[in-house]
């Protein structure tokens, strides 16, 4: 991975778990009950909320009581939005402490803690034994990973042969560098999209078979160009990304999409499979 400390710098903000509950009651009333749903709008780490998560557990297909990895938690909104939803029990792990803190503290509130567990930690040196889970998931995570190939290879040795991965992440388009500073990363330095092709051989590199791989560019597009003319015309809802990460949001937003139009940057959807 680059160097830590400019990617956890990046991203983290301390208070995060009491800020979004404050700003849950504040739109919900006080007596919201705190759990992965209304949590939701908040805690979905990505430019296209929960909608995502679901797009990516569609390809995914947890079952109850299989053993899942989030490479990448972020605050962990996926991880407990799983767990709840489908009777597993999520691991997840990211790079920012002030995450896993969260992380970990919206698991109390939610009453998940014995269903999700948080590690700090590297996606290129999983603390984890071999063959540890049934199945893996990522999003938006390798863009901040120079060596890939240990992002996919220790992916690939946690699974049990078998299992599954899969990838909801951001591509290298033929349009040029992305606009920066963008939801992933503030400049180049902490940037490193792969091309398709280089995605691919990657994966397979690994040991990987991939069972699927989509460009969904035509279909996220006009999400996000739907969503910026809310923006322009709204403003941010009262909840959303931009009540963990501020008023950078905004600038983090138009670049992003502006650089998706372009086609700067590219979405992909990825399920690969540890051969049995």
């Amino acid at each position: 991975m680059a160097d830590a400390a400019p990617v956890t710098r990046h991203y983290a903000s301390d208070g995060i778990a009491e800020r979004l509950i404050a700003a849950l009651r504040a739109a919900s009333g006080p007596d919201v009950p705190i759990n992965p749903d209304t949590l939701a709008p908040l805690d979905h780490f990505h430019g296209r909320g929960v909608v995502a998560t679901k797009e990516l557990v569609a390809i995914l297909d947890p079952r109850p009581g299989e053993e899942i990895l989030d490479i990448g938690c972020g605050i962990g909104g996926p991880a407990r939005w799983i767990a709840a939803h489908f009777g597993c029990r999520v691991t997840g792990i990211d790079l920012t402490e002030a995450f896993c803190r969260a992380a970990q503290a919206l698991g109390e509130a939610t009453g998940l803690s014995d269903r999700v567990a948080i590690r700090h930690g590297s996606a290129t040196d999983l603390p984890f034994p071999d063959a540890a889970f049934d199945r893996a998931y990522s999003q938006n995570v390798v863009m901040n990973i120079a060596d890939k190939a240990a992002f996919y290879r220790e992916a690939f040795r946690v699974l049990r042969p078998g299992g599954v991965l899969a990838l909801s992440n951001i591509v290298a388009g033929p349009g040029g560098p992305p606009i920066f500073p963008v939801p992933w990363a503030a400049s180049p330095e902490t940037s490193f999209l792969a091309t398709v092709d280089e995605t691919r051989g990657q994966i397979a590199a690994a040991g990987f078979e991939i069972l699927s791989f989509r460009e969904t560019w035509g279909e996220v597009v006009e999400q996000q160009r739907a969503f910026r003319r809310r923006l322009e015309t709204e403003g941010f809802p009262a909840l959303g990304v931009h009540v963990l990460i501020g008023d950078r949001m905004r600038e983090y937003q138009r670049n992003s999409i502006r650089s998706m139009e372009e086609r700067r940057a590219e979405p992909i959807e990825v399920l690969a499979r540890r051969p049995a």
